[in-house]
């Protein structure tokens, strides 16, 4: 083979290793792009068929970490509150709940302004639960307890539709490992033997 030929044979290939590659960058791009999107999907599909818990995590709230000084539970006044964005955020999770007409079950949330403004206004209405108060200030044997009787709860599977929990980011890393960002849900499944497994996590904006 002549040395042109050679030449022409080499530059051909070299263009289509190009290409290959080009191709194989796009591919794994899409894959990227498509695995969360549908994990995501899968993860709605399981909450449409209900028995399962979502722990969610109180939207955004006005800047700061835990609380005022001197803050007291009844008062909303002396709390850390949500921020006019956290209560958009609010809504729209309780808006796409109704729009992929996953069913809702028992709305459980801690007694904290926060949460109970974040649940009120996503799913109307939630009963508190104080095992859901934070854990920010709790001492060790305090933390436990509560976190022991939240976990009994986590693996009982829901009667009826979902049970909703809504509570703060120490509690949920506490019982989940997961740290949520503010409004992120993660979605639970009660396991047989009062055990439970992490699904994954949602968020709705």
């Amino acid at each position: 083979m002549s040395r042109a030929s050679l030449g022409a044979s080499a530059s051909f290939n070299s263009k289509r290793s190009r290409a290959a590659a080009g191709w194989g960058a796009l591919l794994a791009t899409f894959l990227l792009a498509w695995m969360p999107a549908h994990a995501t999907e899968k993860l709605w599909d399981a909450l449409r068929g209900g028995g399962h818990v979502v722990l969610i995590r109180h939207t955004t709230t006005v800047p700061g970490i835990g609380d005022p000084t001197g803050f007291r539970l009844g008062d909303c006044a002396t709390q850390r509150n949500l921020s006019e964005q956290g209560r958009s955020e609010a809504r729209a999770i309780g808006e796409a709940f109704t729009r992929r007409e996953i069913p809702v079950g028992e709305v459980l949330t801690s007694e904290w302004c926060r949460c109970v403004d974040a649940a009120q206004l996503a799913f109307g209405a939630a009963q508190t639960w104080s095992a859901l108060n934070s854990n920010f200030n709790d001492q060790e044997r305090a933390k436990a307890e509560k976190n022991a009787e939240a976990r009994r709860r986590l693996s009982r599977r829901p009667e009826n539709g979902n049970l909703i929990l809504v509570t703060h980011n120490f509690n949920i890393r506490d019982l989940t490992g997961v740290s949520a960002a503010q409004g992120e849900m993660v979605v639970v499944l009660p396991e047989p033997g009062g055990t439970f497994r992490v699904l994954g996590t949602l968020s709705t904006f």
